[in-house]
């Protein structure tokens, strides 16, 4: 393959998927790694790419500096209180005694945790918010995975596949979101985008946690298509039109009380 080819080829690669580790790209790409270190390199010095430890990453973005696009999780937290309080234990109801799942970060996965202290799970997380939460819970064990603390939104990632997350298969994916809408799950940052991808392989089941005020809000990045979904717990002031097409989608929608959270309707 040609130089200009396999240029071409990385930087769909990387534009595909906005980061990409070495050893990854040495798979995808017929070359030989030092071959690919000099298409990098010149990559690089042309600022099509920028070369980060262990791989490339696109150049528009900053999450090398420690910082994601999006609303600090301290402003976010206060958006919506109760809607995800409704959401978080309508979620928590969902987790069987015993299962290992995966906890996405976010403000509203967040609100799961007081409802989990006596279910025994085994829980994977990216967020720190999440880990203060679980830790007073004896029963309750939590992993994380390796990588960078991005202190805005307080979790740690890795965009790059050796983070210790490869070994860890749950039952259940507990997945927060930017947006959601028609065109599928939305995220605004592309390093979040990288890492939850990879965390979508290794779980069975992915369940999307929003509050109402999320859908067809704004946002840049599709994470996944509606389809992948197969549950979606929000709030009871979801607009018709938008129940209807999550339902026909095929995705089971649970719909959690605001003003009564005694228990979740689906």
């Amino acid at each position: 393959m040609h130089s200009a080819e396999r240029e071409q080829l990385i930087l769909s690669i990387i534009e595909e998927r906005g980061f990409i580790g070495f050893q990854e790209l040495d798979q995808r790409v017929a070359a030989s790694p030092a071959t690919l270190r000099r298409d990098l390199d010149r990559l690089a010095g042309t600022g099509r790419i920028v070369r980060v430890r262990g791989g490339a990453r696109l150049p528009e973005g900053k999450s090398d500096e420690g910082h994601l696009t999006g609303v600090p999780f301290h402003e976010n937290i206060g958006r919506h209180p109760a809607e995800k309080a409704a959401v978080g234990r309508a979620a928590a109801g969902l987790c069987a005694p015993g299962e290992a799942v995966i906890i996405d970060g976010g403000s509203t996965t967040l609100q799961m945790c007081p409802h989990l202290a006596d279910l025994g799970l085994q829980v994977l997380t990216t967020s720190l918010h999440i880990v203060s939460a679980l830790l007073p819970q004896p029963s309750t064990r939590v992993t994380i995975p390796g990588g960078t603390v991005f202190r805005e939104q307080n979790i740690v990632l890795s965009a790059f596949e050796e983070d210790g997350a490869s070994r860890f298969r749950a039952s259940k994916m507990f997945l927060g979101a930017a947006a959601v809408g028609r065109h599928g799950v939305m995220q605004a940052d592309m390093l979040l985008i990288q890492a939850e991808r990879r965390l979508l392989q290794r779980a069975d089941e992915i369940i999307l946690l929003v509050d109402s005020s999320k859908f067809e809000a704004p946002a840049g990045h599709v994470l996944c298509d509606l389809e992948e979904i197969s549950t979606l717990v929000t709030d009871d002031r979801l607009p018709d039109a938008c129940a209807q097409y999550v339902e026909r989608a095929g995705v089971r929608l649970v719909v959690a009380p605001v003003t009564d959270n005694r228990a979740a309707r689906s």
